[in-house]
Order: C-alpha cells, then structure tokens, then sequence
C-alpha cells in the first residue's frame, strides 16, 4: 500500500517565482492497483510520481510504503520497492553496455555490487525467455549495444528490466510520450501484461485520454496540485473518453 498524507510540496517557498505544486494531498492506493492519473501542464501529476520514487522530498505531511515510513527517504532507498520507467526512452538504461549488461545491473539493483557482473548461462537462458515475449526478435541480440535500439525497443525492454529485482511498485511517466503509435501500443500492452502477471501496483501519469480510458482499474485528475476527480474500476467503466475530454476544455 502506499499511502500520501497530508502532502505539500512547494518549490522557491518565498520568492517571486514560488510553485505550490502539491497542496494537502490525501491519497491512498491499495496492493495491485493500476492508477492512471491526468490533468493539465502543471497540476502536479509530475511531482506527485517524483514524491513516491523519493526523487523530490515534500516539505510537509508523510508518505508510506507498505506502513514504513518513507518521507524522508531518497529515492535509492526506496529501490527495495520502486522501479520506475520515464518519458524519455534513453533514460534508465546503460546505452553503451549490451542489452544482456543492462539486464544483469537491473538484476542487481538492490544487491551489493561487485567488479564482476556476472552473465551466467543460465541467467542469459532467463533473459532471452522474458525478452522473447515481446516478439521482438531481440533475444537473438543480446550482444547488441542498447544504446543501437530504437526507443519502442528500449521502453520495452526497460520495463521486462524492471521486474528483474521482484519489485513491487512500478512507476510509469508517461512512457509512451516519444513513441510512434505501434510502439506505445507494444510498450502499454507490455506493461498491463506485466503488471498482472506479478501482481504490481502501478502508477501511470499520461496526457494520452485514450490510453488513460483504457488501462488501469482507477483513475485520478489532478488540478492545481490537489485530486478534482477520482474514480474507482466500477465508475471508470462508465466514463467515455468524450468525458474525460470534457474535463480539459
């Protein structure tokens, strides 16, 4: 469970170009729910993901995973819980080490690391199972530099990377924002397939209405830093993407 109390989040508190971008959140989302949240350029979807991963601290109220207090704690010591897939298809992956490096770091990410990165046999047998489901073709090249790949290829592979740990919490932000139609098309139906093979609780933040209809079992939009609207899964199917285009004229 992760649960938000009481959250602001300010940013340059006192000077001429002060953002309130989180103001007296309240938010709890339970063990296995697909949240999807929207809103507006600036209503805080973006900083409300950033506060989860611990990449930005509030300055005001709690937040927990899993009853532990987390509040303070910066996002590589939230790792144990968190893997998180951004926007920009080069970032979150290593693009001069193999597509079989980049796995074993993502296998390693909350373990002691050491010199020796250690592809096995049978750790390249596993690898080349999880990337065959994406009927890529790229478990065939897993010598191939990751930084070679297209980003429909590289979103996709970091989100197979980012169950290599066993985490329990996936972040998505906005993944699909750089990508041509058939590959965000790939890389949501990579991740609604992953979130419920291994019982993820996700986030998505998107500006995609269609995709925002379509996946997750909740839906939240987010005005001027607070929650306007919130849906559970049996009110979400009521709602027609015409409603949630209503909500931005």
């Amino acid at each position: 469970m992760i649960k938000l109390s009481n959250v602001t989040k300010v940013f340059n508190r006192s000077k001429a170009n002060e953002v309130k971008a989180i103001t007296d959140l309240n938010l709890t989302i339970a063990d296995q729910d697909y949240l999807v949240v929207v809103g507006s350029n600036g209503s805080g979807k973006s900083t409300l993901l950033n506060l989860i991963a611990g990449s930005i601290l509030p300055g005001n109220g709690e937040i927990y995973i899993d009853n532990n207090r987390v509040t303070r704690l910066p996002d590589y010591q939230r790792s144990r819980w968190i893997a998180r897939v951004f926007q920009n298809p080069l970032s979150g992956t290593a693009p001069d080490l193999s597509i079989l490096d980049n796995f074993r770091l993502a296998a390693l990410r909350k373990k002691p690391k050491s010199l020796i990165i250690g592809t096995n046999a049978l750790f390249k047998e596993q690898v080349k199972e999880k990337i065959a489901l994406l009927n890529m073709g790229l478990e065939h090249k897993l010598e191939q530099p990751m930084g070679t790949l297209s980003g429909g290829q590289r979103q996709a592979l970091t989100l197979l990377m980012s169950i290599m740990d066993d985490c329990k919490i996936l972040l998505l932000d906005e993944p699909t924002a750089a990508l041509d139609p058939r590959s965000a098309g790939l890389v949501m139906q990579t991740a609604d397939d992953l979130i419920k093979q291994f019982e993820l609780t996700a986030i998505l933040i998107t500006h995609n209405l269609k995709d925002a209809h379509t996946h997750g079992n909740r839906l939240i939009q987010m005005v001027e830093g607070g929650i306007a609207q919130d849906f559970s899964a049996e009110s979400k199917l009521n709602l027609t993407q015409n409603d949630l285009f209503s909500w931005f004229s």
